[in-house]
């Protein structure tokens, strides 16, 4: 059988096709940033206990970087679950926290069928904050803040999404040195993304990539209420 430039042989049979190969892609576009390929069986031949880092060690990690999705406008935790869906189909273990919320939205339905990849809490009672926080408030973003450092720390995951923890600290549930610190203490080959409108001027000079959504037209003025599947 042939051998792939990496030294791995494809695990297929003579007379049989061989199986499509994952690429990891790192730094330079299309290769790993040792300037190899990469493959493995698609099907699974590896298993699920493969984990990312290990597949890594054949050509080396992937850079990761800080994400802020800020803005008024609708999107920006629609955008951070999309990266979250992409993430688990190249294999990458992801985990959301999530500030503010405690309501049962339909994300959280759809991502129990990926919950070997992606692993989502929230760190709020379900109710809108209008103005000063509660105690409740602040111990739940707390609870939070401190899981996300955990998990962090535990090499598990190469995802990781902090939804509305722009609001958190807009609120004061959680302080913008807090945030900074979990910014600052990622490991290089761990993805932060960062989501909510308000997102204060020290967290944007630190990230490396910030899109603002702006609302430019929304259906809600008319009177549209929030939709199941599509808003919730």
């Amino acid at each position: 059988a042939a051998t792939s430039k990496s030294g791995v042989k494809p695990p297929h049979s003579k007379g049989l096709e061989p199986a499509p190969s994952i690429q990891l892609l790192g730094e330079t576009s299309g290769f790993t940033k040792h300037g190899k390929r990469a493959s493995f069986d698609a099907a699974g031949q590896m298993g699920k206990q493969a984990t990312y880092r290990h597949l890594l060690s054949l050509g080396g990690a992937m850079k990761g970087y800080v994400q802020v999705y800020t803005g008024n406008g609708k999107g920006k935790t629609t955008a951070a679950l999309g990266l979250a869906l992409r993430a688990a189909g190249a294999g990458l273990n992801v985990f959301i926290a999530q500030f503010v919320k405690g309501r049962h939205t339909s994300e959280l339905n759809a991502l129990k069928r990926l919950s070997d990849l992606i692993t989502i809490k929230q760190f709020g009672r379900g109710v809108f904050i209008h103005d000063k926080p509660s105690q409740a408030d602040v111990k739940a973003a707390q609870a939070g803040l401190s899981e996300v450092k955990t998990r962090i720390a535990s090499g598990q995951y190469q995802l990781v999404i902090l939804d509305e923890a722009n609001m958190a600290t807009y609120f004061k549930t959680i302080s913008v040195e807090d945030l900074l610190s979990v910014i600052d203490g990622k490991p290089d080959d761990v993805e932060l993304v960062i989501t909510g409108r308000n997102a204060d001027p020290r967290v944007i000079e630190r990230a490396d990539l910030v899109t603002e959504m702006v609302e430019v037209k929304h259906y809600y003025q008319k009177g549209v209420e929030a939709r199941k599947g599509i808003e919730k």
